[in-house]
């Protein structure tokens, strides 16, 4: 959500004309995330976020909207897009693909409490129960074959220790047969600056531009990896128990969901560690931007092994 395409008033008020959203007031630059160029937007009528989007693909988008749309409609708090006067939600923005979607109440945590994290997990089961219905397919393109191709691409780049840890990684990986683990839509990308909360209540699953069919049990591992980190980069296991626990309440998870728990916490450690290696080696430029260190879920991983090899 870095700013890479720059817009003006002039602009956006012409976009706007193809809603029924009122005139515009203001709008605001967003810098948190680094994927796609987000602004807030007030009008006359109300406060909105703005995505113009920098990869994906019309067909992509059209899934994700839809996605926003339909678990909003079926009680998971989301941002529904807003549609035009013709009743699409995707449209066209300093020449290329843009969305208008309702901006919600309540605010991101940097510090996640025990209650905090029960609640997220428990949604994220209900994400997950309800996103079985959902009628259209998307890949997951952050998955093995996408690490491997993002190795080769930084592979000069890296020391020789990452080298070798995330060699041996992707070779572990290899043994897991992911795809006869239950599946759904899976957000993918569920980190403490994805959603919002008013108090302990939350008000929204936010950013679901990485949303696609996968392992509940990799989406599970990739919310508590961040929400359950400490800021050693290891886990708090109060609040890994809490989560694991509220989870369950709402979606049991099954004899192979458990034995191949801690590969999923390693492969969601690798997922995030390398496209932040990769950020971090080959930068794209934007207007205001942010570099995550990758180093956080490098050491994540390495726990992860540490944690399963006294388990072994």
């Amino acid at each position: 959500m870095s700013v890479y395409t720059l817009i003006d008033s002039a602009q956006l008020s012409g976009f706007l004309q193809d809603y029924a959203l009122g005139e515009l007031v203001k709008f605001e630059g967003i810098s948190a995330g680094i994927e796609n160029t987000n602004y807030f937007v007030d009008t006359t009528n109300g406060r909105y976020v703005l995505t113009i989007f920098e990869h994906h693909t019309a067909d992509e988008l059209g899934y994700f909207l839809n996605i926003m749309a339909f678990m909003a409609e079926h009680a998971i708090p989301t941002a529904h897009p807003k549609a035009d006067r013709e009743g699409q939600y995707l449209k066209t923005l300093a020449g290329k693909p843009a969305a208008l979607v309702e901006r919600l109440s309540g605010k991101t945590l940097e510090q996640p409490g025990l209650v905090h994290c029960k609640v997220m997990a428990e949604s994220l089961a209900k994400f997950h129960l309800a996103g079985a219905d959902f009628g259209y397919y998307r890949a997951n393109d952050r998955d093995l074959n996408w690490a491997k191709k993002t190795v080769a691409q930084i592979q000069d780049l890296m020391t020789p220790d990452d080298q070798e840890l995330i060699k041996s990684e992707l070779a572990f990986q290899q043994t897991i047969d992911w795809a006869h683990l239950p599946q759904s839509v899976i957000h993918a990308d569920l980190f403490t600056d994805n959603a919002l909360f008013d108090g302990e209540k939350l008000s929204g699953i936010i950013d679901l531009y990485y949303a696609c069919h996968g392992a509940c049990l990799y989406d599970l591992a990739v919310m508590v990896n961040d929400w359950c980190r400490q800021p050693n980069h290891e886990l708090d296991m109060q609040k890994l128990t809490v989560a694991l626990n509220a989870y369950q309440m709402v979606r049991p998870l099954t004899e192979a969901e458990h034995q191949a728990w801690f590969a999923a916490l390693r492969m969601a450690a690798l997922r995030f560690w390398l496209s932040r290696l990769k950020d971090k080696l080959i930068p794209r430029e934007g207007e205001i931007t942010m570099i995550k260190d990758p180093d956080v879920f490098k050491t994540l991983l390495k726990w992860h092994r540490a944690q399963q090899l006294n388990l072994a």
